[in-house]
């Protein structure tokens, strides 16, 4: 049965509302409120006191649960000194149905108000609240006006809410994604207009909030509003995105101490201050709930011999916009395998049998060959690459060009949870790769992400699909075809600096012909990873499984090695007290067992 999973949606009784209210002005802002000029680098202005919290829900039924993150809708009226929406771009050939495209919202997004004075927070990670409280300025009660950038959505609104604010706008700077003050963007250039506001989840877990680690379907049975709530992942205030252009007008009304250089954006007429204030921003999220259906498209190739292994490629299919780069530059290849409910449903089959996940999320953005994997791939990636032409330069291979860029390290560490990939090897242990051409989209999940871009600047002959499909071909043959797996895990022992005979040779010698031991070979070969995930999860992540690689606490899209000996050790050093610094050495031990584990499995025996 397709997974069954919450949605919502448009509340057409009540919008929801975003203003800002300057002060001595009447409660209802006007469309063209005066010019408030900056403030003096040199001055700072008084900070009127903050009103008192207020957080109230707007919807008709009851709190709803939280919601998946493709199938949420919001309406949406944005007013800060004019009204500015997404807009369609002159001449663009999608302008006749832009209006069906999802408005702007935050995916999960708690429903409510909030009112607050505005503060600016830069990015809004733990180091920026960090900075704002040892200058002594209090963000608690206000709303916080932060940048997209740098960490995943969802966690500048985690961190912007342990910092005791009340709602979180983020906007699309445009030192970041858009013309750093010019006065060219799409269609004429590849940056991001004014206009374009980023869209996306706010959920920092995976699947289903509401089924964490078993599958949505209809008869399943699911957590309250209150234990989704109180499990750390869900948004617990209100939050909206908002473009450059509406973001940078909110920047005026913030004064107090003047922001850091590195704190500084686009906007170059002006100065950035922190706050809190005079400024005060009201924000209105709405939405409705229903139980909707998803489906998942798959296809089987069967093969001769072993057929009952799985070697799987993936890439999702649903867009949040019109998505010429994420996803479809992938889907021009392959459709959708990679639901996170359909591996919670299939999680014992893909354990047994499951030989590798090859992920193309957003396959071509520009020039420039990354690629990510388990360390046993390692190998295979490379050898893979040198058989491909480098679809901007035909004198060399991708290999080529990729080991002459100055992206280091070349070959990058699945820890993130920002992809499809994140199922299969965080929470079941499946070896696995991700790859792409160029770097960040500037138009990323905004209006704006549509064929033209990709015609006119993501890959205007489209060679670099090619190379992406031929890459991704060749290693689903040399994972499918090959006799013996091509899986090399001296990479491993030289990053682990543990396992030191496991190299292929050193192993079991000379290759057998016997049908028989090449079955037990692969069958080492692709269980020693299922070894690094343990059963009962990363320390205060239990979803995420694997103890070597996982994402950041406090960034999704980051991967770190080790990352449950990394959070106990943050939480030691926090609490300093006998117990968590016991908790950290548990971990360790944790991760060494896990070591241990998979060096039985590829030898083959017995303690």
């Amino acid at each position: 049965m397709p997974p069954s999973l919450p949605c919502s949606s448009p509340s057409s009784s009540s919008p929801s509302l975003y203003s800002l209210l300057l002060p001595n002005q009447p409660t209802t802002p006007s469309t063209s409120p005066p010019p408030l000029k900056p403030p003096s680098p040199t001055t700072s202005s008084p900070i009127p006191p903050p009103p008192r919290r207020r957080i109230s829900g707007q919807c008709r039924r009851r709190r709803p649960r939280y919601l998946h993150p493709l199938l949420i809708r919001h309406t949406y009226t944005y007013r800060i000194r004019r009204r500015i929406l997404t807009e369609p771009y002159a001449g663009g050939p999608h302008a006749d149905v832009a209006g069906q495209a999802i408005p702007m919202f935050h995916a999960y997004s708690r429903p409510g108000s909030a009112a607050g004075h505005v503060a600016y927070a830069n990015y809004g990670r733990v180091e920026d609240f960090e900075w704002l409280t040892e200058m002594g300025v209090d963000v608690s009660c206000a709303v916080v006006l932060a940048r997209y950038g740098k960490v995943f959505r969802g966690d500048i609104v985690r961190n912007t809410h342990d910092a005791g604010t009340v709602g979180v706008v983020l906007y699309t700077d445009s030192k970041d994604y858009g013309s750093g003050g010019g006065r060219r963007w799409f269609p004429d250039e590849e940056r991001m207009p004014p206009s374009g506001v980023q869209l996306g989840t706010v959920f920092s877990g995976s699947g289903d909030p509401t089924t964490p680690g078993w599958p949505s379907t209809r008869s399943c049975a699911r957590m309250s509003d209150e234990e989704v709530g109180s499990s750390g992942w869900a948004p617990l205030i209100p939050s909206l995105p908002v473009s450059s252009a509406d973001g940078e007008a909110t920047l005026p009304a913030i004064r107090g101490h003047m922001a850091p250089d590195d704190w500084q954006g686009g906007a170059h007429d002006l100065v950035y201050r922190v706050g809190p204030g005079p400024g005060v921003l009201n924000l209105t999220c709405n939405g409705t709930q229903s139980i909707t259906t998803i489906q998942n498209v798959f296809g089987v190739i069967q093969g001769v011999e072993e057929p009952d292994r799985y070697v799987l490629l993936g890439n999702h299919r649903d867009a949040w916009t019109f998505g010429a780069v994420g996803p479809n530059s992938g889907t021009a290849a392959l459709l959708e395998i990679g639901s996170t409910e359909w591996v919670e449903e299939n999680k014992e089959l893909l354990s047994s049998r499951a030989v590798a996940y090859v992920n193309v999320d957003s396959a071509v953005s520009g020039t420039g060959f990354h690629a990510s994997s388990t360390p046993q791939i390692d190998k295979l990636l490379k050898h893979v690459t040198q058989q491909v032409q480098d679809p901007d330069n035909s004198s060399q291979t991708v290999y080529e060009s990729w080991t002459r860029s100055e992206d280091l390290p070349m070959i990058g560490r699945l820890g993130g949870g920002w992809s499809d990939f994140a199922a299969f090897i965080q929470h079941v242990g499946v070896p696995a790769v991700d790859m792409f051409f160029g770097g960040g989209c500037p138009v990323y999940h905004s209006l704006y992400d549509d064929f033209i871009w990709m015609q006119k600047f993501g890959d205007p002959i489209f060679q670099r699909h090619v190379a992406a499909a031929g890459i991704w071909g060749l290693l689903a043959l040399k994972l499918a075809d090959e006799e013996v797996l091509p899986f090399d895990y001296l990479s491993y022992a030289f990053e682990l600096q543990a396992l030191k005979s496991c190299g292929r040779a050193s192993m079991w010698g000379k290759e057998s012909k016997d049908p028989l031991k090449v079955r037990e070979l692969n069958d080492r070969l692709m269980m020693a990873e299922r070894a690094f995930a343990d059963r009962d999860g990363l320390f205060e992540r239990p979803w995420y499984k694997h103890l070597i690689y996982g994402p950041l606490k406090h960034n999704s899209y980051g991967s770190k090695s080790f990352p449950g000996v990394d959070d106990a050790i943050g939480k030691a050093k926090s609490l300093n007290t006998v117990e968590s610094w016991k908790a950290v050495q548990h971990q360790v031990w944790r991760v060494s067992r896990a070591v241990t584990h998979a060096s039985l499995v590829l030898g083959g025996k017995f303690t």
